[in-house]
């Protein structure tokens, strides 16, 4: 029987890194794992998630859109509005686990670390989006640029921000970095430069970590 979890609210983990981190790779493994422990959980992905939320992630990603650094954070934002309202939050509230690969800290790193946006400003849209809502874990996969350039190489079209250049995607990591160290009781940083059962065994520790917080 599914373990009952009506009664109190669900866990929220988010999956983060730089492109080619390896995030994907791994949403099997804690999809199964949950399973293996009779938790009921949810899957989803930012920017998207909705019907409308995927559409903006269409716009944000294609290599021809053309938008301000402001708009382009408004964007992100928007669409994690409607992702908390159609999914995130009425998941939590049934009890359920909801991990989502990205979420807020992928505004900060990208459009903060990367592009340049002054995290003040990005902290007015979390506090006005979110109320107060945040990841119960964060998984940051991390690993050198050059070792990420390597995975995406040839394998298909890149979207506009995997083709930005590397400066770009060093600052993306940097920014990732500084807000695991600030938040450390939230973040588990993951170096996905190892072995797939290396890293999964990692995973698996914190997620029952997780779990037997009560």
């Amino acid at each position: 029987m599914p373990i009952e979890q009506s009664a109190r609210r669900g866990r929220f983990i988010t999956l983060e890194g730089i492109d080619g981190a390896g995030k994907s790779t791994h949403l099997g493994f804690i999809r199964d794992w949950l399973a293996g422990r009779d938790i009921d959980a949810a899957f989803s992905r930012e920017p998207g998630g909705t019907p409308l939320s995927e559409k903006i992630r269409e716009l944000l990603l294609a290599p021809e859109t053309v938008v301000s650094l402001d708009a382009e954070a408004l964007l992100a934002f928007a669409a994690r509005q409607q992702h908390i309202a159609e999914v995130i939050e009425p998941a939590l509230a049934a009890g359920r686990w909801l991990v989502s690969d990205r979420f807020t800290d992928s505004t900060y790193a990208f459009q903060g670390g990367g592009r340049g946006i002054p995290f003040e400003r990005i902290r007015v849209l979390e506090d006005w989006v979110q109320r107060g809502l945040q990841p119960d874990l964060t998984l940051l996969f991390d690993l050198p640029l050059e070792v990420a350039a390597q995975r995406m190489s040839g394998t298909r079209q890149l979207d506009r921000f995997e083709q930005e250049a590397a400066g770009f995607h060093q600052r993306v990591r940097d920014a990732y970095l500084a807000r695991a160290a600030a938040e450390p009781g939230r973040f588990a940083v993951l170096d996905s430069s190892r072995g797939i059962a290396e890293i999964q065994a990692d995973i698996a520790l914190h997620l029952q970590r997780l779990l037997e917080r009560g």
